[in-house]
Parts: structure tokens; sequence; C-alpha cells
């Protein structure tokens, strides 16, 4: 059965962001106010054929863990569909 597997990919909250602290900082530079921080990540969408829900998240994390993110730097989510 194919899955629709979403995947979010962010910094680890404790390292620095370097490309939202630049967004930040063109924002406020463009006079928008209100935002506190910025934080960017990756979202990845897999389209997996398995068997079941749990099976589709075990090839996600199989997936996201060895080449979607860092671990050393990041952390991810995982979202299954059906």
């Amino acid at each position: 059965m194919p899955y629709t597997v979403q995947i979010k990919v962010m910094p680890l909250t404790e390292l620095l962001d370097p490309q939202g602290k630049a967004v930040m900082g063109a924002i406020e530079n463009l006079g928008i106010t209100g935002i506190g921080d910025v934080r960017i990540g990756k979202h990845i969408t897999l389209q997996v054929n398995a068997d079941t829900e749990a099976d589709a998240k075990k090839v996600a994390e199989e997936a996201a863990s060895k080449i979607l993110a860092n671990p050393v730097m990041e952390y991810f989510e995982i979202e299954v569909e059906a």
C-alpha cells in the first residue's frame, strides 16, 4: 500500500542557525515586526510502498537517520499519511 511520509528536518535547538539568523536580520531590515526568531530546516516528502503504516514509518526513519538528516546537527520528525 502506498503511504505519503512527511519528514521535517530542523537544526538542533541548542545550535546556532546561521541561515535563520540571516533571514531574521532581513526581516528586521524590512521593518517587519512581531517575529521573535527564525529557524530554517527542510521538508521532505516520500512516497513509501509498505504493508503497514508502521513499516512505512520504519523505512522513513531509516532514510532520515542515514541520509536525510545529520544527527550531529539536526533532528527529524516523521508523519505518515495513508
